[in-house]
């Protein structure tokens, strides 16, 4: 007999840790006990959870399923502790936010921060991540999202838009052909971002009045594989990059990337922060979504829906998403 609760909080305080030593010290207990606890719940479920070795700890396949349930079952028995201090307790416990990786590391990592300060009984488990997330099935309390949002269940916030724009330096443009209409870039190098093609498409909305979108053929002669590699490419002259405006705002600003051919931008995508609707009655995440919320609308009311571009490297003489958390 174990308790499995008690082995599902060391197991997951064992993945957040890094190492079985590390859970035992966050836990105040020895690395042998560590050990079996996780041994004994995997005798449970009979199922290997982790691979172990020197290092580090790797989740197996059923680990990876198993860590997300157990995530859920603590998050849950923590949440129904809180709600019986009513729902006008101060914010206490862990909180899970997520956010695409940049977006996250530039623009809401202090928003985060300043959280933390406020509310001193809070802890927040803060995930990157540049994919799809489960709010439900990965334990996720808020979550940051670039993209029209499709699961009308979800508790949404809007608190503004970002472009996808093409921008090059100033070092970049001097020089080279003008850039007057799409056709232009052709004739231009590119830096691409992976997933991407020694020959990439770059896709434009139709024409006025049109009903076919436009392409643009590119041959990337720089193909890297973060958005921060391309605009630190973009910013020493290495080409044209094609990415979401608010990964470029410090640069437009400081005058080392300027936006090209704004007007055949695409029409601007959403975000949001979102929630589950069972998870709005909680302290915790109801003070997080009105905290971030107003500082993130701060955040897009201080970017301008179109900064003065030239619209050819003469004048310049004399600055992502996807479907959910990708951008």
């Amino acid at each position: 007999m174990i308790d499995r609760l008690d082995a599902m909080r060391v197991f997951v305080t064992a993945l957040d840790e890094g190492s079985l030593a590390s859970a035992g010290r966050r836990l105040n207990r020895s690395p042998a006990a560590v050990t079996r606890a996780i041994a004994a719940l995997e005798s449970h479920v009979g199922a290997q959870l982790l691979h172990r070795t020197t290092r580090r700890l790797q989740l197996t396949e059923a680990g990876e399923e198993y860590a997300a349930v157990c995530r859920r079952v603590l998050a849950d028995l923590d949440d129904a502790d809180l709600a019986v201090a009513g729902s006008r307790a101060a914010p206490r416990g862990i909180l899970t936010v997520t956010a695409p990786v940049m977006f996250g590391t530039r623009v809401l990592r202090p928003i985060v921060g300043e959280f933390l300060k406020a509310y001193p009984a809070m802890q927040v488990r803060y995930l990157l991540l540049n994919r799809m997330t489960s709010l439900l099935d990965e334990g996720i309390d808020v979550a940051l999202r670039i993209a029209p949002l499709q699961d009308s269940n979800l508790i949404a916030v809007r608190i503004g838009e970002v472009r996808r724009v093409l921008c090059a330096s100033p070092k970049y443009l001097a020089g080279r052909p003008p850039i007057a209409s799409l056709s232009d870039l052709a004739q231009h190098d590119a830096i691409g971002i992976e997933p991407t093609s020694p020959d990439d498409i770059w896709s434009f909305p139709p024409v006025a009045g049109g009903r076919i979108p436009r392409t643009v053929r590119v041959k990337p002669r720089l193909m890297v594989n973060t958005d921060e590699a391309a605009v630190s490419a973009a910013v020493d002259g290495e080409g044209i990059v094609r990415i979401f405006s608010y990964k470029i705002q410090h640069e437009v600003s400081g005058g080392s990337l300027v936006v090209l051919l704004p007007e055949d931008e695409p029409p601007p995508v959403p975000v949001h922060l979102i929630t589950l609707p069972d998870r709005l009655s909680l302290a915790k995440v109801r003070a997080f979504m009105d905290f971030a919320a107003a500082r993130l609308k701060a955040e897009f009311d201080c970017m301008p829906p179109h900064p003065a571009e030239p619209s050819s490297p003469r004048d310049l003489l004399d600055e992502d998403f996807a479907p959910a958390n990708v951008a």
